[in-house]
């Protein structure tokens, strides 16, 4: 692999606490990436908000304020994460679609590749800038704007199912399932938008557990015990 896109969700960046962050369980995520750093593979990320809000569950706000209070979610999440990278001794830098500041740096393809080539970690916050549209979206825009050669998917479920493992006990685990069946049989390994974005660009996605020890090297070095998304 010579350049991924990691998508981390906001629950398992929470761990057990389920809100929030938990710092052992980012600590560790830093620590394989640092490792893929170091073998020359470029490595973007983006991150969920759902361990601070999930917009679409409150009925009392309009959902483009909704959704703007989502994306400075993934912003806070991004900024944190990061400087947990930065700790363990990676270079770091945070784009955004919509100015923040001086939090953050505005995005765009060519500075995204001007951070890769110096070996930073290039995290992708605030997703699209719109409502309306997911981090899942965001995530296969920018894998696909920037040329990436997978999405990994890091959950806090080591697959994609048939159906809700945690409400069906014999729900079957796929070890490889199409882009079109996901769309077909509605698995929700993304949302709909991102899976059509995703199988209109080819872009293929691997979902694994985050929570097991040493997924993240694991998945790339071939000891994968996840799902593939294939886009055929």
């Amino acid at each position: 692999m010579h350049r991924i896109l990691l998508k981390l969700s906001g629950e398992a960046l929470a761990g057990d606490k389920k809100t929030g962050f938990d710092e052992d369980t980012v600590r560790e995520v830093a620590l394989q990436v640092k490792e893929l750093i170091m073998e020359g593979i470029q490595v973007g990320i983006v991150t969920g908000g759902g361990n601070f809000w999930r917009g679409r569950t409150s009925e009392n706000i309009d959902r483009t304020k909704a959704d703007q209070i989502g994306m400075l979610a993934t912003v806070m999440n991004c900024i944190y994460v990061s400087e947990i990278f930065r700790s363990v001794g990676m270079k770091t830098a945070v784009l955004t679609p919509f100015e923040c500041g001086s939090f953050t740096k505005l995005f765009s393809k060519d500075r995204a590749n001007r951070y890769f080539e110096k070996g930073m970690v290039v995290f992708f916050a605030g997703g699209t800038g719109h409502p309306y549209f997911s981090t899942d979206t965001g995530v296969v825009l920018r894998a696909v704007e920037v040329e990436a050669e997978v999405i990994l998917l890091a959950k806090s479920i080591d697959g994609v199912y048939d159906s809700d493992p945690a409400i069906n006990p014999s729900a079957k685990k796929y070890d490889t399932v199409s882009i079109s069946q996901v769309i077909a049989d509605n698995l929700q390994v993304v949302d709909m938008t991102a899976s059509i974005l995703a199988r209109d660009n080819q872009m293929p996605m691997w979902v694994f557990g985050l929570n097991e020890k040493n997924s993240i090297v694991n998945t790339i070095k071939g000891n994968f015990t996840g799902t593939k998304v294939t886009v055929s």
